[in-house]
């Protein structure tokens, strides 16, 4: 009698759990990607070519500038932008108006701030320039 309900119960949860598995996970709007690379410089007084290794940025160079995507109006932080040791990046986010600026503000900031629009399902480009200051 044990052995019936048992595996009248195996049965049930295995039905259950596989209906579970089967359903798509509810997306909340249509995420959109912002992609791009940061190029910090100069970071020595003077530049050679080839670089010197300590005037490459690093990426320790890059956390040291962090880079924030703000809703429009600089109104909530909502994503930071982390870029490889390449200064490659993507950010995925939701489908709207954004401005993307340097965390810390009074610094150097190139082409920052950045108003971007984000369409879901596709990639903004946006490649950052920082300007450290150095001459």
């Amino acid at each position: 009698m044990m052995k019936p309900c048992f595996i009248v119960l195996l049965t049930l949860s295995l039905a259950v759990l596989g209906g579970c598995l089967g359903r798509p996970m509810q997306q909340t709007g249509d995420v959109g990607y912002l992609e791009g690379r940061v190029s910090i410089g100069p970071l020595c007084p003077v530049e050679r070519s080839p670089p010197e290794p300590a005037c490459t940025p690093s990426l320790e160079t890059y956390h040291a500038w962090p880079i924030g995507v703000w809703t429009a109006g600089r109104e909530r932080q909502v994503a930071s932008i982390e870029p490889d040791e390449n200064g490659a990046y993507r950010v995925g986010l939701p489908a709207g108006t954004y401005t993307v600026d340097l965390v810390k503000p009074g610094r150097f900031g190139g082409n920052l701030p950045a108003t971007v629009t984000i369409t879901g399902n596709e990639t903004t480009l946006l490649d950052i320039t920082i300007d450290t200051g150095i001459r």
